[in-house]
């Protein structure tokens, strides 16, 4: 949990079952760089005057952009050996959201989940209607193999040959699943999120996890907090933990270090609802928190200080 007043932004690129004894130290470093991106472009934002809103889609983007991260460009493959990609964007002062589910084509789906909001009467499009809608309003389109990355390819046949084989689960969430996505709060006080993901490795077409489901894995209001998940959506979408954690602030009167802390830690983790969440209020206070053995995540305040971590206690500093 970090204090602070004033505009500040959270951002998560995915969490699970990260184990620091394989990872090399130049892909840690590589991540590092990455969330380092994703934390200047939406500060640049916060720090022009801009909205939560646009901070936190300027930081998925970055996330989007980045092949390590499974959104965007880094997505997984569903078993038939496609890529179904998600998204939203919830704006904390209006409650208006938006959401988008199993596209692939625009090069952003985070601008795809905008768009919705925006240039829509309805709030969540899946399918070909989502695909016809994103090119209706003129969105940026990529070729399908602009999305293609040669670990998120070896993953699926690792996880193909594993249930082929009837092997059992190495437990290796982060192998599995990932998302990205972003929490701001802006100098007027107004908060907004951000959420992007492939999904889960080898998923069966169709499936949709909690990151595009408002009240789930995406949520933001001004009285109480914006949040974004990361993890084994099944279990974020049963228990409604982005409006979860909101609802305990505003109608318990529990701070966001608690409400948060405690639909993560107790009731996900012992049902094994593995993950983690970034959140933040209205005063700028910010919760980090997660259940398995890392989250890619990271923050920024004010001063311009960018802090990103992948295990526990781990943040390195840097500045703008």
């Amino acid at each position: 949990m970090t204090t602070g007043k004033g505009y500040a932004l959270a951002i998560h690129g995915g969490a699970g079952t990260i184990n620091r004894a394989t990872m090399s130290a130049e892909k840690e470093d590589a991540y590092h760089a990455g969330l380092r991106r994703s934390l200047a472009a939406g500060y640049t934002v916060l720090q022009r005057g801009g909205s939560a809103l646009d901070a936190a889609i300027a930081a998925v983007i970055e996330l989007e952009e980045e092949p390590l991260f499974n959104a965007g460009r880094g997505a997984v493959f569903n078993s038939d050996g496609k890529q179904e990609m998600d998204a939203a964007v919830m704006d904390g002062a209006t409650s208006r959201a938006g959401a988008i589910a199993g596209i692939c084509g625009p090069r952003n789906p985070v601008l795809a989940a905008r768009a919705v909001m925006e240039k829509s009467d309805h709030v969540f499009f899946s399918g070909e209607g989502a695909a016809r809608f994103c090119r209706e309003v003129g969105l940026e389109h990529v070729d399908p193999k602009w999305f293609y990355t040669e670990a998120r390819w070896n993953a699926l046949q690792a996880e193909l040959k594993r249930r082929a084989e009837n092997a059992p689960d190495d437990g290796d969430e982060s192998r599995k699943h990932g998302t990205v996505g972003a929490v701001a709060c802006d100098a007027e006080g107004h908060v907004a999120a951000a959420t992007s993901t492939g999904g889960m490795t080898a998923k069966m077409p169709g499936r949709v996890g909690d990151s595009p489901v408002i009240g789930a894995g995406t949520w933001a209001d001004d009285k109480g907090c914006a949040l974004s998940a990361t993890g084994h959506g099944e279990f974020f979408i049963r228990h409604a933990v982005g409006h979860e954690v909101s609802a305990r602030m505003r109608w318990a009167g529990q701070s966001l270090e608690r409400a948060a802390n405690e639909l993560v830690m107790d009731i996900l983790g012992p049902i094994g609802g593995s993950g983690g969440l970034v959140a933040i209020d209205a005063k700028g206070n910010i919760a980090l928190p997660f259940n398995c053995s890392g989250m890619y995540r990271g923050y920024v305040r004010e001063d311009g200080r960018l802090y990103t971590a992948i295990y526990r206690e781990d943040y390195r500093i840097a500045s703008l």
